[in-house]
């Protein structure tokens, strides 16, 4: 009973088990019919899918035009070698790739050399980013080895920025206004190099070459990686690095070919296409050419590579090749999209190794759109040729300028010219290291010093001058001044300590005589404008009769409404200096105090206290504090006496000096209404916005838009009628305004440059002061040179060893504060004299800035059609500008006749085009 009751339960079990099983199959076999019959399309849809990946092929570059459909910048077709690595293995790779790059030296051609790696004559390796930092530090005068952070505060206390200001507006303030390239991220205080090379490090997907400390750590970790041969040497395993760095820059997309060179020779095409090199073939592209060289090269801007940062938004998003160029500045930037086209898309089948199986679909680039620009380059070549010409002539400091050429009635740029120069063509293929080096400012401790790729028209913004007295006078007569009112001019005012003079009392001792507002901004008369600026004549005391009370803040809105201190909506980078405010002097005058504390910091305070930068800077930053409640000269003296470590002594000078010095000057007075009003003062603006104003005010104050651009292929004409509006004031105000101006072509300033023209023009010159000193390139050069004169000046015996004594201490007790040997060498000069030799002393030689020469101009007068803007910097007096507008004025009319867009042009070819 036993034996059959198990054999029951044997037999149950059995059942039960081939009927699950049953089941099962069922249920797969059914599920399989699913899949492959009636889902059938879906799937192998999505296997497809899977396996199918997108070459892009590099489309031709848009052209850039000018308005008569002038070339400014296309493409040249090259010859390229590119390398694909699709189906090969290691060894094939390695032995190919090395290959390669020696026919590519045998040949002379040059090519693509991303690696970061290098060996040098010692055979030390060492990382292209770190020898960058290296070399960034050395330019900008900083030890070696100094942090991002470190650099950062050095260059802020170099440079006078407070810290108050945040590091974001410090680094704007410091690349725009100061001319400086600084490569570090003001969000992580970290160096950009740096950033690059951990993204350089992770790309690899091998864990000991990430980790790897040291560049020959990395490249050793590489060679193992990929398993180079022991026999060859370092120099030809970085051969096979060169071109792997680049098939790691792809990531996973194998299937897509590389660029290796660009323009390669008859004979490398030759060697390349009959040899045998595995992976290597030649295509043909095209390398942008800019056929005028130099001409508009800061409107048309230049090329450069794809960064590492960069190359996860334009290979990995866009689908750019990593040895693709793309537009850095200008045009070239600011329509990348445009002009870069429509790559073209081959689609192909990989394996699960990412290599070629198939060819799926292929289409072809389609070239980027055209741009048209509103450039005239017969304009152009003027202005840049006439610029260069003036900056040259006038010598001595001027060694840069810009001048803006706009048309009156529509906004359009017609030239567009900054000094000095560079040709974009020496990017077009990737620029090397001594090029790069010909285009950086020649001494960056000083923030005049020329910079060829600077954009003096729309990023150098400084005092207008006289070139802003039309502002005033709009804005009086709308108050209710009365054009023919006549205003004695008695030379000066003094008010506040302070003389308020004219340029005849100034140069001569004399003065205007009686002066209306027609011969007021003929004669350029600082006393008239003194007077209406205020509503006031300062000489009898006797109200001008305003019906509205005239104010500093309705002169700097009327300014506004012209496009003063505002970005002009241009299509390129532009900088914007904010108008003139009591706010803003408030902060300048805070830094000027705080700066005055410091250069007497060992005379005033404690050793303890001025030799510890951190509680120096407290003590300073809590005086200059005050600057704003402006406490009487009785309540500084009892602040300093019980909150500050400045010696007893030195409490009552320092006291008045706050108070009379800074603190009283501080307040937005009728002496800053004066400086506004004649151009001067905190005013700060670009030749750029300085042509939108002028043409504003020809245009009976309509304000356009600036703009540079006319149109894209395929998109029509740019649409500006909403970026045009009405000033609200008079249109007789502004014909009295205009005929001042007109008075100073004819019997002003500018008589003697346009009484031969042929044609009215209306003008206003400018000469600004600016009130920085000139940084020599070298401080420690300098102060060495004039340690003698400083001795005898001071009555000191300082000796130049006692010198760099000193200066080695400074530097290694505080690093941060005395980051290099040109910001240490003053202070140590001025400790080894016991301070007999003061900041004052040293900087006496230095000289001063000459001035900036400004002329602006409209002609016809009576029915403005053109308006040219020129600045010279460190031009001397206004009148060196004016040749300037005058070449460009003789060369539009010969152009265009009286009026932009109504004729045809005849170029020197005798070519007629229609505009």
């Amino acid at each position: 009973m036993k034996i059959n009751r198990g054999k029951e339960i044997f037999s149950s079990r059995y059942y039960i088990i081939v009927s699950v099983i049953l089941i099962l199959m069922a249920i797969l076999v059914a599920r399989v019919f699913v899949l492959s019959v009636l889902q059938n399309s879906k799937w192998t849809g999505e296997a497809n899918e899977q396996s199918t990946k997108s070459i892009y092929t590099s489309a031709p570059r848009g052209n850039i035009y000018d308005r008569n459909g002038k070339v400014i910048a296309t493409n040249k077709q090259i010859f390229t070698v590119v390398y694909s690595s699709s189906g090969m293995t290691t060894a094939q790779i390695n032995d190919s790739t090395r290959d390669l790059i020696n026919t590519l030296q045998a040949n002379g051609d040059k090519y693509t050399d991303n690696f970061p790696i290098k060996i040098d004559s010692n055979g030390d390796f060492y990382y292209t980013y770190d020898r960058k930092i290296q070399n960034w530090l050395k330019k900008n005068d900083l030890p070696e080895g100094m942090s991002a952070s470190q650099a950062f505060r050095a260059l802020r206390k170099r440079y006078k920025i407070s810290n108050s200001v945040s590091r974001y507006d410090a680094m704007t303030e410091l690349e725009d206004d100061h001319n400086l390239t600084i490569p570090i991220s003001a969000k992580t205080m970290t160096y950009t190099y740096t950033t690059e090379k951990e993204q350089f490090l992770s790309k690899w997907g091998d864990e000991k070459v990430s980790k790897a400390k040291t560049a020959k750590s990395c490249f050793a970790a590489l060679r193992k990686y990929y398993d180079v041969k022991a026999s060859l040497s370092d120099s030809e395993a970085r051969k096979i690095f060169i071109i792997r760095n680049e098939i790691a820059t792809n990531g996973f997309t194998r299937y897509i070919p590389i660029t290796i060179a660009k323009g390669v020779s008859n004979k490398t095409i030759a060697t390349v296409e009959e040899s045998d090199i595995k992976g290597a073939s030649i295509s043909s592209q095209y390398k942008r050419y800019y056929p005028n060289g130099s001409t508009a090269c800061h409107i048309i801007g230049y090329m450069g590579s794809i960064s590492e940062s960069e190359t996860s938004y334009y290979v990995d998003k866009l689908g750019y090749s990593s040895s693709d160029l793309i537009g850095i500045d200008g045009l070239e930037s600011s329509y990348e999209s445009s002009l870069h086209g429509t790559a073209g898309v081959k689609k192909i089948k990989v394996n699960s190794a990412g290599e070629y199986v198939s060819t799926v679909s292929n289409t072809s680039p389609v070239k980027g759109k055209d741009v048209f620009t509103t450039i005239d380059l017969s304009l152009q070549k003027t202005a840049e040729t006439t610029l260069k010409s003036r900056i040259n002539s006038v010598g001595g400091s001027c060694q840069s300028g810009a001048v803006v050429v706009m048309s009156v009635k529509t906004g359009e740029v017609l030239a567009m010219a900054s000094y000095p120069t560079y040709d974009p063509n020496i990017f077009a293929g990737g620029i090397s290291t001594k090029a790069w080096k010909s285009v950086q400012a020649d001494n960056p401790r000083d923030s005049l010093s020329p910079a060829p790729l600077y954009n003096n028209a729309t990023k150098t913004a400084v005092a207008p001058g006289s070139t802003f007295k039309p502002i005033t006078a709009v804005t009086a007569l709308e108050c209710g001044l009365n054009p023919n009112r006549q205003i004695y001019d008695k030379g000066y005012i003094k008010l506040g300590g302070h003389t308020f003079a004219c340029s005849n009392w100034n140069d001569y001792g004399g003065n205007h005589g009686s002066e209306n507002l027609e011969w007021g901004i003929g004669n350029s008369c600082n006393y008239y404008f003194f007077c209406i600026a205020t509503g006031k004549d300062w000489g009898t005391g006797a109200s001008l009769g305003y019906n509205t009370k005239i104010t500093v803040d309705k002169i700097l809105k009327t300014a506004k409404e012209f496009g003063l201190g505002q970005k002009t909506g241009i299509e390129l980078d532009e900088s914007v200096v904010p108008l003139a405010s009591a706010k803003r002097k408030m902060a300048a005058q805070k830094l000027s105090a705080w700066n005055y504390l410091y250069g007497k910091a060992h005379t005033i305070f404690p050793e303890k206290i001025a030799n510890d930068y951190s509680k120096l800077s407290d003590e300073l930053d809590l005086i200059t504090g005050w600057i704003e409640e402006n406490p009487s000269y009785e309540t500084i003296c009892k602040r300093l006496d019980s909150k500050t470590d400045i010696k007893s002594s030195k409490i009552d000078s320092v006291a008045s000096a706050l108070k009379y010095d800074y603190f009283i000057q501080a307040q937005w007075t009728t002496g800053d209404q004066f400086n506004i009003s004649i151009g001067q003062g905190d005013n700060a603006y670009t030749p750029l916005q300085m042509a939108t104003y002028i043409s504003a005010l020809g245009n009976n104050a309509t304000y356009n838009r600036a703009s540079v651009v006319q149109g894209v292929e395929g998109e029509g004409l740019v649409d500006k009628s909403s970026d045009r509006r009405k000033i609200n004031v008079s249109k007789s105000n502004v014909k009295n305004v205009i005929k001042g101006m007109k008075r100073v072509t004819e019997s002003g300033t500018l008589a003697g440059v346009f009484s031969s023209l042929g044609v009215d023009v209306a003008g206003k010159t400018g000469t600004a002061e600016n009130q920085g000193t000139p940084q020599p390139k070298s401080e420690v050069k300098y102060v060495k040179n004039h340690l003698s004169s400083l001795n005898s000046s001071a009555g000191s015996k300082v000796t130049w060893s006692q010198v760099t004594k000193i200066m080695a201490q400074l530097m290694k007790s505080s690093p941060s504060r005395y980051p290099s040997k040109d910001d240490t060498v003053d202070d140590a000069v001025m400790k080894a004299s016991n301070y007999k030799i003061t900041q004052s002393m040293i900087d006496s030689s230095k000289g001063s800035y000459d001035y900036y020469s400004w002329t602006v101009t409209m002609a016809p007068a009576d029915d403005p059609q053109i308006a040219v803007a020129t600045l010279l910097i460190q031009g001397g007096y206004s009148s060196n500008a004016a040749p300037v507008n005058k070449a460009i004025i003789a060369k539009y009319l010969k152009l265009y006749g009286s009026k932009v867009g109504s004729t045809s042009t005849t170029d020197e070819d005798g070519t007629t085009k229609a505009n």
